[in-house]
């Protein structure tokens, strides 16, 4: 299997993120690369750098005023009299209809929805290079590829088209789903990771020319908390094109594969030319953030059924956190892909 990576990616060094009020180690670290790039070859990848497609790709998604923010922001943050060496937010406005303030400490709170995604010196550059590995990836399938594995970090499902969160800044899925469409083929992003794509859901909301499916942590108790109900369908132009599957808690295998089928069966009658692949592999039994329980063998049952579908595949790397079982994970999964 082809498979795309930039080392450019471990400039993004987050130190800390703030969960139930308590200051923790980020588990967002450049470790993950690491770990996943060399469980990517033990599956038989063959890797290569991505190219650089510019501003275009990445502007089709998110706004001028959000891209400027993360470009910028942590150079002015410093600037501030005793501030922190990581740009985190303290205040955030009521709804996006408040007032864009021309503050620095005002525009974290607006363009960032959490404190799990700190800003640093070498965020934007590794955001940036994140995103051009999940373009080139979808520039494979452009080619005629079958299926393509994008070794994205740091990962993008919970960014919104100007809001950062959840160790997220620039939503790889969406994007490379927004190039596909703008070639002429019709996408289907299916998230498998165990939390919600928020971000991806929010950007494609109230259209109906890409689908969105996710499969995930039921929400009401567990992070994103506040988007990946059942009863969220899309709105206007995209009613209909948006489909959560929630799990309880401690969800295994099975009742995973069986949401999958439902999932792989909406894709199917969207008419999908293509699928991106969310995939989180934070789903684990033993993956720190403990919301389901997918066996390692799990992962490759998952993928084997996605590749069943008989589309090209694009596989954007989201979560799964430092663990042993993490490299063998995602070998399981790309594994799986090419059976």
């Amino acid at each position: 299997m082809k498979a795309i990576f930039d080392p450019r990616q471990r400039a993004h060094d987050p130190q800390h993120f703030m969960a139930n009020g308590t200051r923790l180690p980020s588990p967002e670290k450049p470790e993950r690369i690491d770990r996943l790039h060399g469980a990517a070859l033990t599956a038989g990848c063959v890797f290569e750098a991505p190219a650089d497609h510019g501003m275009g790709p990445i502007a089709a998604v998110h706004t001028p005023e959000y891209l400027d923010f993360l470009r910028t922001i942590h150079a002015r943050w410093l600037r501030i009299e005793g501030a922190a060496c990581e740009v985190i937010p303290n205040i955030h406005p009521a709804s996006r209809t408040d007032s864009y303030p021309k503050s620095a400490v005002g525009q974290a709170g607006w363009h960032q929805a959490d404190t799990a995604c700190p800003i640093a010196a070498g965020t934007w550059e590794a955001a940036y290079w994140s995103a051009q590995t999940a373009l080139s990836g979808a520039e494979a399938i452009l080619a005629g590829a079958r299926a393509v594995y994008a070794l994205s970090r740091p990962p993008g499902h919970h960014a919104f088209t100007d809001l950062a969160g959840g160790f997220c800044f620039l939503n790889n899925s969406a994007i490379a789903a927004q190039h596909l469409l703008a070639q002429g083929l019709r996408p289907a992003v299916l998230d498998v990771d165990v939390h919600h794509g928020n971000g991806t859901q929010g950007i494609f909301y109230d259209r109906g020319d890409v689908l969105t499916v996710s499969i995930h942590a039921d929400p009401a108790r567990f992070y994103p908390f506040f988007w990946g109900h059942g009863h969220e369908r899309g709105k206007d132009a995209g009613l209909g094109a948006n489909l959560n599957l929630p799990l309880e808690r401690g969800t295994g295998d099975d009742g995973f594969l069986s949401a999958l089928d439902t999932a792989l069966a909406r894709i199917d009658a969207f008419g999908a030319g293509a699928v991106i692949v969310a995939l989180g592999l934070d789903a684990h039994v033993n993956d720190p953030f403990r919301g389901l329980a997918v066996t390692t063998p799990g992962f490759a049952r998952i993928t084997a059924a996605i590749a069943g579908l008989g589309r090209p595949v694009l596989y954007v790397q989201e979560g799964g956190y430092l663990s042993d079982d993490l490299g063998p994970n995602l070998t399981s999964a790309l594994e799986g892909a090419q059976a």
